[in-house]
């Protein structure tokens, strides 16, 4: 094998007289040389557009059209980054994502005009890709041949903002040696053919498409298939027509896909696999009988500082050990010590939730290659073992020269990296997602994981999505709430849902949700992730239907206008009526 670290860049140039197809999108087929060439013909142009001196970076706010893998593309070859800006900021945070990552161009669509009305984008040059001057403007680049002589391994390559629950999103600097590196080693994990298709319905601008479906295949030399955006209905038909083997997901997706009405053939299709985060095992399983597909369930993130990866034994709930080189522990960040294992019972219901569940941290080198421009989100990732320790590891500012990682002090390795997810580990060492940092619980003194909570609720029959949240208590801490989206026709029963709790044995006392939100439809973020923000904003103060179980009372009953003025009168009482809207 060659262990030499290659580029992205190498790897686009390795396709240039491959006259396979590609790529498939909306039923027409480009070749592998193709798409060579017109990664060339944009990596000519952008050096013709970027002013002397300027960061090579390069914004794309596109759906899932052909010009993403070439604009990918096209700055492996030419040494730049691409920031992926998501479609769903709107005016100055949209303005800010643009700015903050320093993008001298921007390529989008006429679609997404409109979305750039009145922003102020100083030195922003704007490419428009369905019109006929992008079209001519390209014309005079047609004969490039790729050239990747300018890329490195520690070239940037992306810019990937992360989805933080506060603040305005990170940029992830991912350099060209990781995500070539990332590529082959899904590759050689999940054994990607030359011949294979990869399915990318999940959106570019995220980490999940381009790291763990668009890089693999270009590893590999497979064809990649485009959906513009997500689409549950049209995903089998695309399936099919293209003749995909692979797919990613994350969030909700898989939920869609088994929400659409089942048909005796639908496990005629060339799919072998997904591979994602948050499907949950049932979900898994459900669609695995169903389309005759197994769902991997993976761990990792856009940052690279920790990884997950199931291997053969992985427990059923379990996301599997720790990639080789990372040395992965549970910790109290409260304390800075190792949580215990976990203790299950006969039935696997977990026994210590409030002592074997903490924060994930990778205490062993870690490819972490910090945020562009932010030192403080670098520091609170990246630091010692816990806040009576040596101190945070140093932090560099995430800015060198053009085109050029971070190195030195703020350079991958040094001190811990904290994930800010919560896990908890069995005693063979195997690795238990128990939800995000902010999806932490604490109800009457003990700590809970909004993740394992979901992963129960999931079970009830009428249930098409569940999500778990808090939403403080009128004293202290947190109540359970949970957000409950039914399947087609299902009416909520609270007698029924009631008689579900009391049914399932893993659910623990303080786990039973205080309160419960019918919703229609659950909301979600651009990339299918359940958009908690805004469900902890609302609360049970919402326009939805909410059924509640007051305290000491056995059952369910509607939340009336003066059952919330009693609860309201509760919150002003203690003086925390402000932290309902947060």
């Amino acid at each position: 094998m060659d262990s030499r670290r290659r580029t992205v860049g190498e790897l686009v140039r390795e396709r240039w007289g491959d006259h396979r197809p590609g790529l498939w999108f909306e039923g027409r087929v480009v070749s592998h040389h193709r798409m060579a060439a017109g990664a060339a013909a944009r990596a000519a142009l952008l050096a013709e557009l970027l002013p002397p001196g300027a960061e090579p970076h390069v914004g794309v706010l596109l759906d899932n059209t052909p010009e993403y893998p070439l604009w990918l593309s096209a700055a492996a070859l030419a040494g730049a980054a691409v920031a992926g800006i998501n479609p769903t900021r709107r005016g100055p945070e949209l303005a800010r994502d643009i700015v903050h990552t320093d993008c001298r161009v921007l390529v989008t669509e006429r679609a997404r005009l409109p979305l750039l009305d009145g922003l102020e984008l100083p030195g922003v040059r704007v490419l428009v890709t369905d019109t006929d001057a992008y079209t001519e403007l390209l014309s005079s680049y047609e004969g490039a041949k790729p050239d990747d002589t300018g890329a490195s391994p520690d070239s940037r390559f992306l810019l990937l903002f992360t989805s933080g629950s506060t603040g305005a999103p990170k940029a992830a600097v991912c350099t060209q040696g990781r995500i070539a590196a990332a590529g082959r080693s899904l590759v050689d994990h999940f054994g990607v053919r030359a011949d294979d298709t990869h399915y990318i319905c999940m959106p570019m601008f995220h980490g999940n498409a381009v790291i763990a479906d668009w890089a693999p295949a270009l590893a590999a030399g497979a064809g990649i298939a485009l959906r513009r955006r997500f689409s549950a209905s049209g995903f089998l038909p695309d399936v099919r027509a293209c003749g995909a083997t692979y797919f990613t997901y994350v969030g909700r997706a898989v939920q869609y896909l088994l929400a659409t009405p089942a048909r005796p053939d639908d496990r005629d299709n060339p799919l072998r696999m997904g591979f994602g985060t948050e499907a949950g095992a049932v979900d898994a399983a459900a669609f695995e009988k169903r389309f005759g597909a197994r769902l991997v369930e993976g761990y990792g993130s856009s940052e690279g500082g920790a990884a997950v990866q199931r291997t053969p034994g992985t427990p059923a709930g379990a996301i599997g050990r720790a990639v080789p080189g990372d040395d992965l522990a549970v910790i109290d960040p409260d304390t800075g010590r190792e949580c215990p294992p976990a203790a299950f019972d006969g039935t696997g219901r977990l026994l210590n939730g409030d002592r074997a569940i903490g924060e994930l941290v990778n205490r062993g080198t870690s490819l972490f290659e910090g945020y562009w421009r932010n030192p403080e989100a670098e520091e609170a990732r990246r630091r010692g073992a816990s806040p009576g320790a040596a101190g945070p590891g140093r932090a560099g500012s995430g800015h060198t020269g053009p085109g050029q990682a971070p190195s030195g002090e703020s350079g991958p390795g040094e001190g811990w990296y904290w994930t800010g997810d919560l896990f908890y580990r069995d005693a063979d060492g195997f690795l238990y997602f128990a939800g995000r940092g902010d999806d932490r619980l604490r109800v009457d003194s003990e700590n809970l994981a909004a993740a394992m909570i979901e992963n129960i609720l999931a079970r009830y029959g009428d249930a098409a999505a569940v999500a778990v949240y808090a939403v403080p208590d009128p004293v202290a801490g947190d109540q359970v709430m949970a957000a409950l989206a039914l399947k087609e026709g299902a009416r909520f029963t609270p007698a029924s849902f009631a008689g579900f709790l009391l049914a399932q044995a893993d659910l623990g006392t303080k786990m039973a949700p205080r309160f419960l939100r019918i919703v229609d439809r659950m909301p979600v973020t651009a990339t299918n992730k359940i958009h908690r923000v805004a469900l902890r904003r609302e609360g049970f103060r919402c326009a939805d239907p909410v059924w509640w179980r007051p305290p000491g009372e056995p059952a369910y009953r509607r939340l009336t206008a003066a059952d919330l003025d009693a609860l309201m009168a509760r919150y002003r009482a203690q003086g925390r009526e402000e932290l309902l809207t947060r």
